[in-house]
């Protein structure tokens, strides 16, 4: 039986990551438990699944945390803030860590969980986009694996096993095109908020989902791709695949192309990273070529998707640059989210703040820098949105 924690259980991948323990309590038990401000559904989950360690990251949520678990015998350690988090992250004797805190507030908690010896299940994207060059050397020095739970980057990881090294020659990562795939882009100057939650295929978070509109979704898994799989940036391309149903490809050097396939359903990534490398047998719904149907590809289109380009051009400078396109990309999601820019605010806030930035950048960062270059992208984006610069 695995012992794992979860940070982030409260939201997609905390409450999947969880269906999967319940299913499987033969297999997996939960030793730790961290989330934010859903204290009635973090409470249920401490209730049923027994955690010795629970933290919420909102301090003025703890009193609410403790009376909604007082009637439990025997209760966790209760923490909170964003050290509780990262405690929960190294605490006890759980093997692997699920990293499903959305943004840039995952960073120091893996950080920690890595510094304590334990695997990462990776879902948080922000932990290779703006921490690579910190958190690589630490996976390096303290020989814990780093596993991808996001449904791209798995099909690459279970593509690649068995292909010797060297083989690979290109990643091939899909995209759904998200909200606004078949919207002329004539119209995305009057979307809205409402209009771009609505994904097609995936049921998802709210900020995912509006990085899946703009596709910055897909530009930041490139960056991502590049530091868990090696290859340049030359080397991984997007294509988009409306069916959702082959998750990602890749090409050997023989031009061979292999690929994963599959319903949409998270689960399963997240299922491999925690059980890689073995394959435990689910009664999840088989995937049928022929109820799947036609699957069709097109090219994205770079002046509907401006995100694309940003991320690679940020991917290619490095340092932190990085950093401050995932930090102004956050911040500008979330004031479309408040409904205080238009969507197409947000591409030309996060350009306008990478090209403010290019003289700062720093090829070598240190965490410190990381998390300052972030702290500066946040301020960026909030005077920009108040200027005429907009």
């Amino acid at each position: 039986m695995k012992a794992i924690s979860i940070l982030g259980s409260t939201g997609s991948i905390g409450t999947q990551t969880l269906d999967i323990v319940q299913q499987h309590p033969e297999q997996f038990r939960v030793v730790g438990l961290a989330a934010g401000n859903n204290i009635e559904l973090f409470a249920e989950q401490i209730r049923q699944f027994q955690p010795q360690m629970a933290a919420t990251s909102n301090v003025d949520k703890l009193p609410e945390l403790k009376e909604a678990i007082a009637s439990m015998t025997n209760p966790p350690i209760l923490l909170a803030g964003p050290e509780g988090v990262a405690e929960v992250a190294r605490y006890g004797d759980s093997e692997s860590v699920v990293t499903g805190i959305v943004g840039c507030a995952g960073l120091l908690p893996t950080i920690a969980a890595i510094e304590a010896g334990k695997d990462i299940a990776l879902a948080n994207k922000e932990t290779l986009i703006a921490g690579a060059p910190v958190v690589l050397p630490l996976v390096e020095k303290h020989g814990v694996k780093l596993l991808p739970a996001d449904s791209e980057h798995s099909a690459i990881f279970q593509c690649l096993q068995g292909v010797p090294k060297g083989g690979l020659r290109r990643i091939i990562l899909t995209a759904s095109g998200g909200s606004f795939r078949d919207l002329p882009v004539e119209k995305l100057a009057s979307v809205k908020v409402a209009d771009a939650l609505k994904h097609p295929n995936w049921s998802m978070g709210r900020k995912i989902t509006i990085d899946s509109a703009t596709l910055m979704n897909k530009g930041l898994e490139v960056i991502e791709a590049h530091y868990l799989f090696g290859l340049d940036y030359d080397h991984i391309d997007i294509v988009i695949h409306p069916q959702s149903i082959i998750h990602s490809l890749i090409e050997l050097q023989d031009t061979s192309v292999l690929a994963q396939l599959g319903w949409p359903d998270m689960r399963l990534p997240l299922l491999y990273a925690l059980s890689w490398p073995e394959r435990i047998y689910t009664d999840w719904k088989p995937f049928d070529l022929v109820k799947a149907g036609d699957l069709t590809f097109r090219e994205p289109d770079h002046h509907k998707y401006p995100c694309m380009q940003l991320a690679y051009t940020a991917g290619k400078a490095g340092g932190s640059m990085p950093a401050v396109l995932n930090a102004a990309n956050e911040q500008a999601v979330a004031l479309f989210l408040e409904e205080k820019i238009a969507f197409l605010d947000i591409p030309r806030l996060i350009e306008k703040t990478c090209d403010r930035f290019n003289n700062q950048n720093t090829s070598n960062p240190t965490l410190d820098d990381i998390l300052e270059a972030d702290n500066w992208a946040r301020k960026e984006v909030l005077e920009l949105s108040q200027s005429v610069l907009v």
